[in-house]
């Protein structure tokens, strides 16, 4: 893995080029540079991120394990994670949880050796927002952070409450509420879900979801779509009547659940 990594970077030297191509303006321009932890037992990793990332611009802290992160964190507050799901002294579900305890919906992206469908589908069920296995393309994983970071910068939108029902999303604060009882979810699935809810009552297409969640360059990726809607019905209707419906072939429609008379 570690000759993959270093080839990686040693045989692309024009890749900056085309992941600013893919990704489009860099939210950089007109902000602050983008504060990144790199959070993995290889020194290796960590060095070969910190470079790439630095050549885009943006200030990076490392650690090598799940305590010395948490400590980083408190003192640099940055702006995106990424994570080794296996650290020398903490499970990094663990360490995610207790980073998204001091920043509510720190965008996350897992980096693991773990390599099965499964294992990448349990890390995204457990709110990382994206996962990509050891060994990886340097590229493509600047590419995810971009994206990723672009996707954290442009939203959420400064705005109010939207309430569907029972279903409560506050755009500031970043938190959701069923009935009263907070929802917990990951950066992306609120940008979903608040997707959906602008939208309620209107049939969205995967096309359109992909295109407004994550962006252009995952236009393919229609089955990520399915995941993350899976995802959301398990924390927002679990329990409750169902809001967020399927339209097979067409796409997906959250709308306020039809009252029950009682005296029926």
């Amino acid at each position: 893995m570690r000759d993959g990594l270093v080839t990686s970077l040693a045989e692309s030297p024009d890749w900056r080029i085309s992941v600013a191509e893919a990704n489009g303006p860099d939210r950089h321009d007109s902000n602050a540079p983008v504060r990144a932890l790199i959070v993995d037992g290889e020194p290796l990793i960590r060095e070969l991120m910190s470079i790439a990332l630095r050549h885009e611009g943006w200030k990076v802290a490392t650690a090598c394990d799940g305590a010395t992160a948490l400590r980083s964190a408190r003192q640099t507050a940055p702006d995106i994670v990424v994570l080794d799901v296996e650290l020398p002294d903490m499970d990094g579900l663990e360490v995610m949880r207790a980073l998204r305890e001091q920043t509510r919906g720190l965008p996350v992206l897992f980096l693991s050796a773990r390599a099965s469908v499964e294992d990448r589908i349990a890390g995204l069920e457990h709110g990382c927002d994206d996962y990509v296995s050891k060994p990886f393309s340097l590229q493509e994983v600047v590419l995810r952070l971009r994206a990723l970071s672009n996707r954290s910068a442009a939203g959420p939108e400064v705005g109010g409450r939207l309430r569907i029902g029972d279903l409560v999303l506050d755009e500031r604060s970043l938190e959701v509420a069923r009935a009263g009882r907070t929802v917990a979810l990951s950066f992306t699935e609120f940008r979903l879900l608040r997707y959906l809810m602008r939208n309620s009552g209107r049939v969205v297409s995967k096309t359109d979801i992909l295109q407004e969640v994550w962006g252009s360059q995952f236009a393919r990726s229609t089955n990520l779509v399915e995941l993350f809607i899976s995802y959301l019905r398990k924390k927002v209707d679990a329990g409750h009547p169902p809001m967020i419906h399927t339209l097979r072939g067409a796409g997906y429609i959250l709308k306020q659940p039809a009252r029950v008379d009682s005296h029926s």
